[in-house]
């Protein structure tokens, strides 16, 4: 059961971009399970991919297609990831790619594919082929609500976000959807997400600003530690609104990233949300670390403790499991006696000493709400990260034993 989440009930249409969804049978039935994004011409696309080496077919062919051509359309499947399948997974990726443009009349290095699903299954060709036609003559502005829907595996509800910025009277569009559930942790945070505007933004800058949105977010984010082999974030820019990013003003551009940033950071915080099992929703601040990168290491360290995810599933406030978790993430070092420790608003640890207000039954009140966070003021420097994460339950375990079966 997602947490404090709803489903969104209406997405906005972005000008220049057009969406399909069908039922393909891929693995679900009687549910839709392929997208088709056509982007407008002139169209800017920057995408960011997993870090993980042992990446998907159309990973490869994603990024192969990205060195040569200018994207025209995305083709997404859920249900199978067409991952660990050597040679036969390209092939499958690429031909998926070739039936795509014979259909649309375009070249084939202008498909993007995307999967996402079950690891080590050929991918069923022949049913998103005969998909194809539907895709292509169903395409329409308003269908993004559909593709949030469509792209889901584990997650228990659709994740999308919309919002519009006034700049000089101008109305700017943004609209963003995401999928992931499990096997989520940063480099790529298996999730997928999609996100476009109707502002104009050469390549170049629209990858910046993909970089650092997703800096923001998606790295951010840890369900389980495990980085997918098909993880993909897709920004594009149509211009269709008629206004430049380059002809802004300074405090026009710092407006529109500032909604975009958003965007990405509600689409990240959606995911957590909706962890596989999840039944607390987990901040992790670290104030007054050396370094941002230490500060990172230690709230990840956290959050990726078993110890401390199992003690947050059984409202357990066993808060010496964070400080342990903290105390080996970093060979810098640390001066106990600087450390304060807040689960919540209640103050456990003062200057390294419990603090005379704790005691186990007001921890054990905090530890019971569905959000929590542990906030670890260091005093050692000026920089902090916060961080989002899921507890470990019974039904995460039970969701991934039966995930294939």
């Amino acid at each position: 059961m997602a947490i404090s989440l709803q489903p969104p009930t209406k997405l906005l249409p972005i000008a220049g971009i057009r969406i399909a969804t069908a039922a393909a049978s891929i693995k679900y039935q009687d549910r839709d399970d392929l997208v088709l994004f056509e982007l407008a011409k002139d169209s800017s696309t920057a995408v960011v991919l997993t870090k993980n080496q042992f990446c998907a077919a159309p990973v490869e062919v994603t990024r192969a297609h990205l060195d040569t051509s200018k994207p025209k359309y995305l083709l997404i499947n859920s249900g199978n990831a067409n991952a660990g399948l050597g040679k036969q997974g390209l092939v499958d990726a690429n031909r998926t790619c070739i039936s795509l443009a014979a259909n649309a009349h375009c070249d084939r290095s202008e498909i993007l594919p995307f999967s996402t699903g079950v690891i080590g299954e050929q991918l069923p060709v022949d049913k998103i082929e005969s998909a194809l036609p539907a895709l292509l003559s169903g395409l329409r502005e308003d269908a993004w609500l559909s593709a949030a829907n469509a792209i889901m595996t584990t997650d228990t509800i659709a994740k999308g976000v919309s919002d519009q910025v006034n700049i000089d009277g101008n109305i700017i569009s943004i609209t963003g959807i995401a999928k992931g559930s499990g096997m989520i942790r940063p480099d790529m945070a298996t999730m997928l997400a999609y996100v476009a505007t109707d502002l104009e933004i050469s390549d170049q800058v629209l990858n910046e600003i993909l970089i650092q949105a997703v800096e923001q977010s998606f790295h951010q984010i840890t369900v389980d530690g495990d980085t997918s082999t098909n993880d993909s974030c897709v920004l594009m820019a149509t211009g269709k609104s008629n206004v430049s990013f380059n002809d802004l003003s300074k405090q026009a551009k710092d407006s529109f990233i500032l909604k975009l940033n958003s965007i990405f950071l509600k689409l990240a915080q959606a995911i957590i949300r909706d962890g596989e099992g999840v039944t607390k929703y987990i901040s992790i601040k670290v104030e007054g670390a050396q370094t941002k990168a230490v500060a990172r290491d230690i709230a990840f360290a956290i959050a990726h403790s078993p110890l401390v995810k199992t003690a947050a599933f059984a409202s357990d406030p066993n808060w010496g499991r964070v400080l342990a978790a903290a105390g080996r993430a970093t060979d810098e070092p640390i001066q106990i006696e600087k450390i304060s420790l807040y689960i919540n608003k209640l103050n456990v640890i003062n200057c390294g000493e419990r603090s005379k207000e704790y005691n186990e039954e007001s921890g054990q009140k905090e530890m019971q709400k569905s959000e929590i966070e542990f906030c670890l003021q260091l005093g050692m420097g000026d920089s902090e990260i916060t961080v989002w994460t899921t507890d470990l339950s019974h039904e995460y375990i039970k969701i991934n034993a039966e995930y294939r079966t």
